[in-house]
């Protein structure tokens, strides 16, 4: 079962959160960047008209950060700035306090896999440089850490992978 950690954390234009995953390193990069659809709430968290269907990682540095929808529409979230499987992402989060798309913003999201001895994967989350959202930065604060919670997206994650991990056992 995951478990999730508690940081004493202060910087106001970042919020972090770590999760340990019951699943190997490589598992747990795949899932969060190859099957994001199958763990990210698509129903509430999506920018799009049309119903959302999958949330995907173009796999190289560059590529994109979209939601696609069931009429075949899709929706930037942002951009991949560094790609290092299996162990660093960094997202640039470009949707802004209006939950609008836009790509001046860039805010980053950095997503650490590091393995531990007894198999299991721990994951941190920094979301950065809040700062960009101006004088709304304390809103989206509040959003990432506790009301839209990068926390419970993480959860999510590391129940999906857990689950995938269990599957691929024998």
């Amino acid at each position: 079962m995951a478990e999730q950690m508690i940081l004493n954390w202060t910087d106001p234009n970042s919020v972090r959160k770590v999760v340990r995953v019951q699943a190997p390193q490589g598992l747990a990069w795949q899932v969060f960047t190859g099957q994001m659809g199958t763990w990210w709430p698509l129903a509430v968290y999506k920018i799009g008209k049309a119903t959302a269907v999958d949330a995907i990682i173009e796999p190289r540095v560059g590529g994109r950060w979209y939601e696609r929808g069931d009429d075949g529409s899709t929706c930037d979230w942002g951009r991949v700035l560094v790609w290092e499987p299996t162990s660093r992402l960094v997202l640039s989060w470009d949707i802004n306090a209006d939950f609008q798309y836009d790509p001046a913003l860039q805010t980053e999201i950095e997503v650490r896999f590091i393995a531990e001895m007894d198999g299991s994967t721990r994951v941190e989350l920094e979301h950065r440089r809040l700062d960009r959202f101006g004088d709304r930065r304390e809103e989206m604060r509040t959003i990432f850490d506790k009301t839209g919670d990068w926390g419970q997206l993480l959860a999510s994650f590391a129940q999906t992978a857990e689950a995938s991990a269990r599957a691929d056992s024998p």
